[in-house]
């Protein structure tokens, strides 16, 4: 599973430039990145080189943020692989938080990025055959 940063912040002018500038003057190299809005506030979600040093300059920024644990399923690029692996999930009962896309920086595949409670989902998965990421 990859260790994946989430924060909270202001929906406002210049939010996430702030954020991206703090990462990088820290030498923190963003992987993926998805930020969700309301109408204040909104939760950015970050995959970096180094989320525990991420979480700490953050922090010292003044951001509430924490690390979650996300799986990460590379994929082939063909029509109804992501639905493939979304009906295991449903057929086995585990319940999806949130999921995004992103690629494999290492062969330019896509991944599913998700969050689920259920502990077992990782091993369920790399059961059906699937191919787990740790890093991309």
């Amino acid at each position: 599973m990859l260790n994946q940063v989430s924060l909270f912040t202001e929906n406002n002018e210049g939010g996430l430039f702030k954020i991206t500038t703090i990462l990088a003057k820290a030498n923190i190299n963003i992987y993926t990145m998805l930020a969700n809005d309301s109408a204040e506030f909104g939760i950015v979600r970050l995959i970096v080189d180094k989320a525990d040093t991420a979480i700490e300059v953050l922090k010292a920024e003044g951001y509430q943020c924490r690390q979650d644990k996300v799986i990460a399923v590379e994929m082939d690029d063909t029509p109804g692989y992501l639905d493939g692996i979304l009906s295991a999930i449903h057929g086995a009962n585990i319940d999806i938080s949130y999921l995004y896309i992103s690629f494999n920086r290492d062969n330019v595949k896509p991944v599913v990025v998700f969050k689920t409670n259920e502990p077992e989902t990782a091993t369920f998965l790399i059961g059906r055959g699937y191919k787990l990421l740790e890093t991309f």
